[in-house]
């Protein structure tokens, strides 16, 4: 059976609107992508952190509960669990703080067993940041290593933006380790300045990895794999709830769809563009479930996909 291992942060979301919380729910960008595939049934482990308080231990109790290995889960005593506030707008769109209490050695775990059959996820600040870059990279290059599919969602927010210039010898190695490199074009402006996905290839990812994926919301899905380029449209949703958990969800259909599709790091180059539609659209259905609800991951059925 194939196994996704994810490597990020594991946070816990106090959602406000109107100034008012109106939900609490554990969650984490690699997080929310794992909880959503465990519930599908697909052997999932995570790598990350929590304190010893009662909120560490509802994440891991919710991560068991939904079919997520938490061996990998290291618990900091005498630390308190990550927090964050998100605040969303008249779009349904978040703003976020963030409250944190970390210890000052961090992820300390033994390297799994991997093999070709396995997919990593990773991404966000997590996988840039300067004080974890040993443990994550080590990570990461053993997954390379044991032949892992890699997929790397850049999911770089604004506050960062200040950090880009000092972190970008360590965009361009985790470009190289990727074998799917995906982002928004939000995350695209606030890197590059630019959304044009075939410059941004061009100037970036070319050479460094052969896939990159560009989401646009509402405006649809962009691929350029070996400079073919795919474009594949979203479904229109005239009931969003909120789009917390949407890029995430994307980020698991996609590898829910590798499984289901028979794809690995071996026969990625073989796809066309019939299975890129394929591969976007169960993307898609994922996201476009996860802006229905407040929750950060979902419950979908799959045979209602391509119906």
């Amino acid at each position: 059976m194939r196994r996704v291992f994810g490597i990020g942060e594991t946070i816990y979301d106090i959602i406000f609107k109107d100034g008012q919380p109106i939900a609490g729910v554990p969650g984490g960008s690699v997080f929310n992508g794992l909880m959503t595939l465990g519930k599908l049934g697909v052997k999932c482990t995570q790598i990350s952190e929590v304190g010893s308080d009662r909120v560490g231990m509802i994440i891991k109790e919710t991560m068991e509960k939904n079919g997520v290995d938490t061996r990998y889960l290291s618990c900091y005593e005498g630390k308190k669990t990550a927090i964050s506030l998100a605040f969303l707008d008249h779009n349904s769109n978040a703003d976020y703080s963030f409250y944190k209490d970390y210890p000052n050695i961090r992820l300390e775990f033994e390297l799994p067993q991997m093999d070709s059959e396995d997919i990593v996820l990773f991404g966000s600040y997590y996988a840039l940041n300067p004080a974890l870059r040993k443990q994550v990279g080590g990570f990461l290059k053993h997954a390379k290593e044991s032949g892992a599919l890699l997929y790397y969602d850049l999911n770089f927010r604004a506050n960062h933006k200040s950090e880009v210039d000092s972190l970008y010898d360590t965009f361009h190695e985790n470009f190289c380790l990727a074998d799917i490199v995906r982002g928004s074009d939000e995350d695209f402006s606030i890197l590059y300045g630019e959304t044009d996905i075939r410059k941004i290839y061009d100037e970036h990812i070319k050479g460094r990895c052969n896939v990159l994926i560009m989401t646009h919301g509402a405006k649809g899905v962009e691929i350029i794999d070996r400079d073919n380029y795919y474009y594949i449209p979203s479904k229109r949703i005239d009931n969003v709830v909120s789009t917390i958990g949407a890029g995430d969800n994307f980020n698991a259909g996609i590898a829910y769809s590798l499984i289901s599709e028979s794809i690995y790091r071996s026969n990625l180059q073989h796809l066309d563009a019939e299975g890129w539609n394929r591969i976007a659209t169960y993307g898609i259905a994922f996201a476009t479930k996860a802006c229905q609800t407040t929750n950060n991951y979902i419950d979908i059925d799959i045979s209602e996909i391509f119906n």
